[in-house]
This record gives structure tokens, sequence and C-alpha cells, in this order.
């Protein structure tokens, strides 16, 4: 035939053409090799969005496999390290009452309770009544608390008056999370399985067997065990 030959002669078939981890390597008519160009160098071609992501997912050519898992291994454990120290300091009776609407009102309130002092001295925290001992709860928890922290920028609570004014509403809402989890935080330190009604005192030794039989948790009697009760809230004879 008089046309030109095929790019795949001396000796070279389509099967024997070779393709590297790049792309295709082509051969010329003259038997040499072209410049080839890779996935890499085509998706490094875009821009925007979609290059960059392409070029996250494009293997390392500089640095072995071990080493990224190894920097990425002990990364990790070091941003761990730093949340989860972070997180539990938000968790200390310091951290709790660093705020004037705080120290100056509930704190007062709780430094006069059995759980703040009594004859065996252990005491229960902020945290240990209001933040959850499991991590999923625990976030949850952290996260509705930015409320708390918008209250504390726009100054809803930041006086007497207007803490009162709203006691009953937060401690309305904070008996309701605590009556939806069974009254999970005081069941950390209190469990009806582990009480022997029988060496308690007459009246608690009765109101226990009452909250046994009819399936009780522990907020449904215990309102105001650290915080005095708020003006207005219903009794339980009158609910």
């Amino acid at each position: 035939m008089g046309g030109r030959k095929p790019p795949y002669h001396l000796g070279i078939t389509k099967s024997s053409a070779v393709r590297d981890g790049a792309g295709l390597i082509g051969v010329k008519g003259d038997g040499s090799k072209p410049h080839t160009h890779g996935i890499g160098d085509s998706v490094m071609a875009g821009n925007g969005i979609s290059g960059f992501w392409a070029v996250l997912r494009r293997p390392s050519a500089k640095y072995s496999l071990l080493s990224l898992l190894v920097v990425g291994f002990f990364g990790g454990i070091f941003f761990w390290g730093g949340f989860n120290t972070g997180m539990e300091a938000t968790n200390t009776l310091d951290f709790c009452i660093s705020c004037h609407e705080m120290h100056d009102n509930v704190y007062q309130e709780y430094k006069k309770t059995i759980h703040y002092t009594n004859r065996t001295g252990v005491r229960a925290v902020c945290s240990d009544c209001h933040v959850p001992k499991d991590w999923t709860h625990k976030m949850i928890r952290k996260i509705k608390a930015s409320g708390e922290v918008w209250g504390k920028i726009t100054g809803s609570i930041d006086t007497p008056e207007k803490f009162e004014a709203k006691r009953l509403e937060l401690a309305e809402h904070e008996w309701a999370r605590m009556k939806a989890s069974d009254s999970r935080e005081c069941r950390n330190c209190h469990s009806f399985d582990a009480m022997d009604v029988e060496r308690q005192k007459l009246r608690g030794s009765k109101m226990h067997k009452i909250g046994i039989a009819e399936k009780k948790t522990c907020i449904d009697c215990h309102k105001g065990i650290a915080h005095k009760k708020p003006k207005g809230m219903k009794e339980d004879e009158d609910e």
C-alpha cells in the first residue's frame, strides 16, 4: 500500500504498547517515545475546586505511604489530646463559675447544699449533674450549651433581677432534660439497685419504695436539691 504506515510498526504491536502509572506510552513513526502526559498533568490543567481535590487525591510522589500514615497517626493523637483537654477544662468548677452570672447566683446556693460539703468529703460539681459522661451525649450537651454563651453575650441574665425573672424557665428546661434521660447524671452516683432502703431514715425509705414501685426518676422528687426552687413552680401535688 502506498499510504503512510501505521504508528505500530518496527515490530511493535498494539498489544506491546505499555501503559504506565500515569498514561499510555505511544510510539512515533521513528520508534522514539514522545513526551507522556499523565493523569496528574491533565488534572492539574483544571482550575478551581475540582483541580484542588484532584491534587489531594493524587498519590504522593515524594513521601512513602508509611511516612504519611505515621505522620497522620501521631497528628491525630495530638489533635485528639488537645481537643479532649480543652473539652475537659470546660467541665471544671472553676470554669463554670468564671462568669458572675453563675458565681453570684446558683453557686452561692450550691455551696450550702450536701453536694458541695458533706461528712464523706465527696463533692459533686456542676458538670457531674449537668454534663453527661458518655461522649455522644456530652457532645450534644456542649453544642446546646452554645445557647448559654449567647445569653452571656446578650446579657439576658446579667443582673440578679434578670436571673430571677428567668430562673423558672431555665430550671424547667433542665428538669425536662434530666427527666428525658431518666436522671442519667444523678444515677452516676445514685441508683435504686444499690440502695438499701431498709437502712434509710423512715421518710426516705418510704418515698424511695414508692418511687421504685411507680418507676419514678430522681428529678421527679428532688427538684431544688442543689439550687433553690424558683417562684411559681408547680409542686408535685399540684401537677
